[in-house]
C-alpha cells in the first residue's frame, strides 16, 4: 500500500510540474488591462490607457531591484502587469507617463530582451515617467505602482514619441 502512495505522489508531483511549466507561462503575457499597440508615427490616442493601480505585492521582487541604468526600481501593485505594450517597429526614444492626480505612482517596464526600464517621481509631480531611447521592435510588460502598500489608485498611461 506504501508503494501505491507513492507511485501516487510521484504522478501528482508529475502533473503539478507540468501545470506550472504549460500553464503559468500563459499567466505572465496576459495583463490587468487592455494593450498598447504602437507602430510608428502612431496617433497620441493610440498611446492611451487607463487603469488603476495598487496591491500589497512589492514591485521589485516581481520583476528586478535596478533598472538598465541602475535607477532602483519602487512600489506596490499586483504581481501581473497592467498593460502590455506591443511594439511594432523599433523606437529611438519614447516616454511613458502616468498621470494620478499626482498620487506618488512609480513605473516599472520590462522589455523584449528582458531589459528592465524604472520611473518615479518627475521634477515637477510625483507621477511617474520613463523617458528612454533604444525602445525595440516587441512585446513590453509594464507595472504602475504605488509608494504606500494596499492603497489603490485610478491613472492614465500616455506613451509619446
Amino acid at each position: 500500500m506504501l508503494t501505491n502512495g507513492i507511485n501516487l505522489w510521484k504522478w501528482t508531483g508529475a502533473i503539478a510540474l507540468t501545470f506550472a511549466f504549460n500553464v503559468l507561462p500563459s499567466f505572465a503575457n496576459s495583463a490587468n488591462f487592455k494593450p498598447i499597440i504602437l507602430s510608428r508615427g502612431f496617433q497620441s490616442s493610440s498611446g492611451v490607457v487607463s487603469g488603476f493601480t495598487g496591491g500589497s505585492i512589492s514591485l521589485p521582487a516581481v520583476t528586478t531591484v535596478r533598472d538598465r541604468q541602475n535607477q532602483l526600481c519602487l512600489g506596490f501593485g499586483d504581481p501581473t502587469p497592467d498593460p502590455i505594450m506591443e511594439l511594432r517597429a523599433d523606437f529611438p526614444e519614447l516616454t511613458v507617463e502616468i498621470k494620478s492626480r499626482d498620487l506618488d505612482t512609480t513605473l516599472i517596464i520590462r522589455g523584449p530582451d528582458n531589459t528592465f526600464r524604472c520611473g518615479d517621481n518627475t521634477e515637477l509631480s510625483r507621477d511617474a515617467q520613463i523617458t528612454d531611447t533604444g525602445w525595440p521592435q516587441g512585446t513590453y510588460q509594464i507595472w504602475v505602482g504605488t509608494k504606500e502598500m494596499g492603497v489603490r489608485r485610478r491613472y492614465r498611461l500616455s506613451v509619446y514619441e
